[in-house]
């Protein structure tokens, strides 16, 4: 991947339908990363509600961070971070992407896939109204990942609170 003189790069991936209100809080996270100062070697992507044209940015990364909105049972809100070893360790995320997360990795895995994998899961209601904006209680969530992630990234600029 990267040489000793190039900075590793870090591909920080939020997924999401931005049509579907708290759904889209991986990509709400990705743009609100995108305001702030990032570490060199530290890329945000958009990936929408994925699909396999998202191989090719993670095949190019040497660390991957994941932001994706999870049914998993956890108390509505919570923000978790794991690095799953298999797909099967990966929390049930929603039904409106393409393609889900665990499908994606499969195929990145098969293809030689063995970059350091972190997924921030943020537990959301499916039941909710369709809209365009994040609930007030996923708005929080986001801005706890937000938190977290830059503080991972080892960001300079951390959001107060």
């Amino acid at each position: 991947m990267s040489t000793n003189s190039e900075a590793q790069k870090t591909l920080v991936l939020g997924l999401g339908n931005v049509l579907m209100g708290d759904e889209g809080i991986g990509v709400a996270v990705v743009r609100q990363l995108e305001t702030h100062t990032l570490p060199v070697g530290v890329e945000c992507l958009d990936g929408g509600t994925g699909g396999m044209v998202l191989l090719g940015p993670l095949e190019s990364a040497d660390r991957i961070l994941l932001i994706d909105a999870a049914a998993d049972g956890n108390p509505v809100g919570t923000v978790t971070r794991t690095q799953p070893r298999f797909t099967r360790d990966y929390p049930p995320t929603l039904t409106a992407h393409d393609i889900g997360v665990k499908d994606l990795l499969d195929v990145f895995y098969l293809r030689g896939g063995g970059r350091d994998v972190t997924l921030y899961a943020i537990t959301i209601d499916p039941q909710q109204p369709i809209r365009m904006s994040l609930s007030e209680g996923a708005e929080r969530s986001a801005a706890e990942a937000v938190r977290r992630i830059l503080a991972e990234l080892g960001a300079q600029e951390l959001v107060a609170q």
